[in-house]
């Protein structure tokens, strides 16, 4: 198996950290994701080192950009089961509508969230400093007891 390099170089085997490297993640990233089966396990080379190839580069490409737009591992695994399979894009096109319905309602709660904050700021600005911080007041617990 011949892993091809941007730079015009290639190898029949890789170990961890160069995977890991080509692809911009930790070595124990890809353990991880070996780990809840995203990944294959690697043969190991006669030494005990795990040998990535290609195919290895590339799916790990995949969960790298999966990740970027914002799919969890679980989904993650749904996207590689359907490609695996060789399913539909429907399939696909149905993941990527519910992510981007969850990620809407994600934006919408912090839109709030960043409105409260600054009309919380706003009011801060208008104490004359010997007013309790608005802000400090909201975050302290209170025991009525």
């Amino acid at each position: 198996m011949t892993l091809e390099y941007g730079s015009g170089f290639s190898l029949c085997c890789v170990k961890i950290g160069t995977l890991a490297g080509a692809v911009g993640v930790s070595v124990e990233t890809v353990r991880y994701y070996e780990r809840r089966g995203l990944l294959p396990p690697a043969p190991r080379s006669s030494a005990g080192h795990r040998c990535y190839g290609a195919r290895d580069v590339a799916r790990l490409r995949f969960i790298v950009q999966a990740k970027e737009l914002g799919f969890t591992l679980e989904e993650i695994g749904q996207l590689l089961a359907i490609s695996d399979g060789g399913r539909t894009c429907a399939e696909v096109r149905a993941v990527a509508q519910a992510k981007a319905a969850e990620i809407g309602r994600r934006v919408a709660r912090l839109r709030r969230i960043e409105e409260r904050l600054r009309a919380l700021a706003e009011q801060c600005a208008r104490a004359d400093g010997h007013d309790p911080c608005p802000i400090l007041n909201l975050l302290e617990v209170h025991d009525d007891e």
